[in-house]
């Protein structure tokens, strides 16, 4: 499972392919009007607001006041930046451009030269209690993870993510969700020619629906009682590529 996705590359090469992107002309293209009065009276811009709100989420805070107490005392003056309530509702009205650019910004990843597929759980809280769970019920539930090989109460994430460590679809389901289930989902939101799966993927089914209907090519190695043969080489190569 999430022994897959052990991240190589450099994480600034991705921020910088964020920048690219907050500064690029074509965010104007898709400007629609909020029906805000008084826009000359704003002290940031949208583009600004859009940054500072994807860097939060790359640094890793989840408390969007302390976030906005750490943007005040280390980035803009108070008198430069919006009130925390206002800050929050313009991050939630510019959520459509957010959501253009993060598309945008994936579908580069069809010109990496391929793509990994894999899950990852979430788990809501510790094994002990997962039988007594009442966080998210009627959508979370217990699933199992085969790479740690323990059962687990919360949520499973499914991820495409290129050679580059460029994500480019999710799905986020139950825990006992099976990862063939979801994978027609996660691969054909932005489909990529060439996709690298493990073992939890292994369906001839699936492989054929992509290929005939999305034209992509699905891998995943063999169980020992199937019979179709594969090399050692290309078994060592899928096992080196497979880890992003």
């Amino acid at each position: 499972m999430q022994e897959h996705f052990h991240f190589t590359t450099d994480r600034a090469k991705l921020q910088k392919q964020y920048a690219s992107l907050f500064v690029s002309a074509q965010l104007s293209s898709i400007q629609i009007p909020l029906q805000r009065r008084n826009l000359h009276l704003l002290k940031q811009k949208d583009e600004v607001i859009i940054a500072v709100h994807v860097l939060g989420k790359l640094l890793g805070f989840t408390s969007e006041r302390a976030w906005h107490r750490f943007v005040i005392g280390n980035l803009f003056s108070k008198d430069l930046f919006p009130e925390r309530s206002r800050y929050n509702r313009r991050c939630r009205a510019l959520g459509f451009a957010i959501k253009w650019m993060r598309h945008q910004l994936a579908k580069r990843g069809q010109h990496h030269a391929y793509a990994v597929v894999d899950s990852l759980p979430i788990e809501l809280c510790h094994s002990s209690r997962m039988y007594r769970a009442k966080r998210f019920r009627g959508i979370a539930d217990i699933g199992y993870c085969a790479s740690k090989k323990i059962a687990f109460y919360g949520l499973k994430l499914h991820l495409q993510v290129t050679d580059q460590g460029l994500p480019m679809g999710y799905v986020v389901t139950e825990a006992s969700c099976h990862d063939r289930v979801a994978a027609e989902t996660v691969m054909t939101q932005i489909p990529h020619p060439y996709n690298l799966g493990d073992k939890g993927y292994i369906s001839q089914k699936l492989q054929k629906k992509l290929y005939e209907e999305h034209r992509v090519a699905f891998w995943t190695p063999v169980r020992k009682n199937q019979r179709i043969l594969q090399s050692d080489a290309w078994k060592q190569w899928m096992k080196r590529k497979r880890k992003v």
